[in-house]
């Protein structure tokens, strides 16, 4: 089958439009076509050696394509030719076929596209698990997003707004505000300041109040972590997703004993291998929520599989509005 191919890691530029053996389902999987994919940045990270899981060479990178079912293996049950998925894949969409677990793959809606749903994959099942698992929300909640104009931030953004929540959108730049307004943000907290350390507090504190955030989503660190510590509630519960400011924070124990506060982290992609059921139970009301018009992903860039380097210089250079969409036709 015709796939980008990783053969050494390193840059971009080793990357080839090539031919892989096209997989076959094994017992309890099925064998997608794929339409669409998301570039994604940890893809860079996996195509330059550094990701955490790393299968042998040579493989097909690409997570979460969307597609559809072409075959079925042994003792699938769920899943039937012809039926519009998203695979949760960890690789393999930058191929023309991916074959993966019945369980690891979630039925579209009609009314959803495979552009959107690749932009989705991701982005809204790691914004829920944020949320609803790690933060707990809860009715009343005032949620603050730190990179609300990400793929994630946005997602969490338009999940915690359809939740209920108050949410204050931590953006970095001043033209970035009109998008998260649109997307349901209830106020601006402009993470350029000086003194970062008090004007994030205080930003807070006006939007609310005079009171701190109870939820922090947290996809940047650095220093904006730091000040986000200080931004938060009694029983504040903070979430870290990554760190796209560069710097990993370290966290002292006595202040998160001092403020009553929460400090966990997420991983996504240990939910569906330990926790499926609940990752059903994610895409059910994300899908639900699409339906309903409450979510939609940002408009992005859609690509030919083609030009998988464009797309990857586009999110490694920060140049993207939107996700880039890698697509494949019938």
């Amino acid at each position: 089958m015709r796939a980008v191919t990783i053969r050494e890691f390193g840059p971009i530029e080793t990357l080839s439009l090539g031919e892989l053996p096209a997989p076959q389902p094994r017992a309890g999987e099925v064998l997608v076509k794929v339409r669409a994919t998301a570039v994604n940045f940890v893809d860079l990270l996996v195509i330059g050696g550094k990701y955490q899981f790393l299968p042998e060479r040579p493989f097909a990178p690409g997570k979460g394509p969307a597609g559809v079912v072409v075959a079925t293996g042994e003792g699938v049950t769920s899943l039937n030719i012809g039926d519009r998925v998203l695979a949760m894949a960890e690789q393999g969409g930058y191929g023309e076929m991916v074959a993966i677990a019945e369980n690891q793959c979630y039925r579209l809606p009609e009314s959803m596209s495979f552009t959107d749903a690749a932009s989705m994959s991701l982005s809204y099942d790691t914004a829920w698990f944020a949320l609803r698992e790690r933060a707990r929300y809860k009715a009343g909640d005032v949620v603050l997003i730190l990179g609300a104009s990400g793929a994630v931030g946005f997602a969490a953004l338009q999940l915690a707004k359809a939740m209920g929540a108050k949410v204050l959108a931590g953006i970095s730049s001043p033209e970035k505000a009109e998008m998260v307004r649109a997307g349901g943000a209830d106020a601006i907290i402009d993470l350029s300041v000086d003194d970062l350390r008090d004007n994030l507090r205080q930003q807070v504190h006006d939007a609310n109040g005079g009171k701190g955030a109870d939820i922090v989503i947290d996809m940047l660190g650095g220093d904006i972590f730091d000040a986000a510590l200080r931004a938060m509630a009694w029983r504040g519960r903070l979430v870290v997703v990554g760190f796209a400011a560069g710097r990993i924070p370290s966290v002292k124990a006595n202040y998160l004993l001092v403020k009553n506060i929460e400090v966990s982290g997420l991983q996504v992609s240990d939910y569906r291998k330990k926790m499926p059921q609940m990752m059903v139970e994610c895409f059910a009301e994300v899908f639900s929520l699409y339906e309903a018009g409450k979510v939609r992903p940002i408009p992005g860039v859609t690509l030919p599989l083609e030009d998988f380097a464009k797309g990857l210089k586009m999110v490694r250079d920060r140049t993207a509005r939107g996700r880039v969409i890698l697509t494949q036709e019938d």
